[in-house]
């Protein structure tokens, strides 16, 4: 199981490590390692949620997740991304900043450095709502029932979590403005930036997630009618239920939206880099390594069913999301260290996964208590 959900990340890691050997020698070797753990770190947290999303989409799309999915975040996030930064930031043509990201690398490192606060609120803002669509939805299974109970209540209020997030947003503008503000210089601007770059977020979830959204409630009517349909034929001897997996359009919406998330949660990975090298080309054999296990680590969570075992697990993932937010828009004026970033959510997702131990070794204990008072009363009766 493990050798075959894993084989291509072997078999990836294997290349790019050779790869960096030929391209620079055994420093290459050693900082595309770094940058693989780096990004594993970092996205662990991503691999939870993404597995919730993925379990409802059939075999054919998590293939395409696997494959397309990988080339997009690989290609399109960890080499693409950097230097279309650049380029519009410096309103420079793609292939200058291609050449400024191979020849002038500390001047392509200014650049997207520059970058930095657009790049945090609009990933930000994004990975603030999953946060908050998430501890504002009443569940049956909590986690920390002292914040989440209160916090079910309160998103009973219509478009809470978009009012929060814009809250939010305003007073990392105008904190931003006013530091720079104070200090003039470069940065003098960048409030509207930020304004706007989280604006630009906020409405790339509510767009790709309402789609996403909309097709699913679309399928589980149709999957309601259909299972009640099975239910007439298996009353009938004609057949059983079985059960049904996103495809069509909600699976695409579905899986366009597991991009975007992808794309929101490797900003950090992709700015955090640049603390180790400013070579375009080792980022992307590093963090693209990184990505392959992430993306297998999501189809390994899925076909075990660890979600399901662990029920606090999403929940631990969730709350480092929101870490990650908080952190990405503190970044648009405070420097914070990548090790932080990764450790607040490793550790949250262990706290969870602690916590789904402790749970299912108390019900397993009450199950045994139950079969025991069980058998004693039919020996008493007997």
């Amino acid at each position: 199981m493990i050798l075959k959900t894993f084989g291509w990340s072997f078999v990836i890691t294997a290349v790019g490590l050779a790869l960096a050997v030929l391209y620079d020698g055994w420093t290459a070797f050693g900082i595309v390692a770094i940058l693989s753990i780096l990004e594993i770190s970092l996205s662990f947290d991503n691999a939870v949620v993404n597995a919730g999303i993925l379990k409802k989409m059939n075999v054919f799309w998590q293939k395409i997740f696997l494959t397309v999915g990988v080339l997009i975040a690989v290609f399109g996030m960890r080499l693409v991304f950097p230097v279309v930064i650049v380029a519009i930031s410096a309103k420079i043509g793609p292939i200058d900043a291609v050449n400024l990201a191979l020849n002038e690398k500390e001047h392509y490192k200014e650049l997207v450095t520059d970058a930095h606060a657009s790049i945090a609120a609009f990933g930000g803002m994004f990975l603030l709502m999953i946060f908050l669509d998430f501890v504002f939805e009443d569940r049956d299974i909590q986690w920390l029932r002292w914040i989440e109970r209160p916090l079910a209540k309160l998103g009973k209020i219509d478009m809470l979590s978009v009012c929060v997030a814009l809250i939010v947003l305003l007073i990392s503008s105008m904190t931003f403005a006013t530091h720079a503000h104070l200090h003039g210089g470069a940065h003098a601007d960048k409030g509207q930036t930020v304004l706007i770059s989280g604006i630009a977020g906020l409405i790339t979830y509510m767009i790709v997630g309402g789609l996403s959204g909309y097709f699913e409630d679309r399928l589980e009517e149709d999957e309601e009618r259909e299972l009640e349909a099975e239910e007439e034929a298996r009353k009938s001897g004609r057949g059983g239920a079985s059960a049904v997996l996103l495809a069509g359009k909600a699976a695409f919406f579905m899986f366009l939206y597991l991009e975007v998330l992808d794309a929101s949660f490797s900003f950090d990975g992709v700015i955090g880099a640049f603390a180790i090298t400013n070579d375009i080309v080792l980022m992307a054999l590093g963090l693209g390594i990184g990505a392959m296990y992430v993306r297998s680590l999501t189809v390994y969570l899925v076909r075990q069913g660890t979600l399901d075992d662990y029920v606090y697990l999403e929940h631990g993932a969730h709350y480092a999301i929101g870490a990650l937010s908080v952190i990405l828009l503190v970044t648009i004026r405070y420097e914070i260290n990548e090790v932080i970033t990764g450790l607040v959510g490793v550790v949250l997702i262990a706290w969870s996964f602690w916590s789904s131990v402790r749970r299912n070794r108390r019900l397993a204990a009450e199950g045994g208590e139950e079969a025991g008072s069980e058998k004693a009363e039919a020996v008493t009766g007997a």
